[in-house]
């Protein structure tokens, strides 16, 4: 069990957040997005993650991209 659980907990700790920041700019809830990931995973045989990890490598070079500075005296 300890096999299974200790992953499981990595990945919901330290998670690119995918399904929560498309339900903010949707303005809906996250669990709504988890669920449609899941559902369109099942659908398509594995379709949904794949698309799951592309939005997560294109949130992430997004961020390293494009990085929030409070001031203009940040650069």
């Amino acid at each position: 069990m300890n096999i299974f659980l200790k992953p499981l907990l990595y990945f919901q700790k330290h998670g690119f957040h995918v399904c929560q920041r498309i339900a903010d700019r949707m303005g809906i809830r996250a669990k709504v997005v988890r669920t449609s990931f899941m559902y369109l995973t099942f659908v398509t045989l594995g379709f949904g993650f794949a698309v799951y990890l592309f939005i997560a490598f294109w949130m992430r070079i997004k961020d390293l991209l494009f990085t929030k500075r409070s001031s203009v005296f940040d650069l």
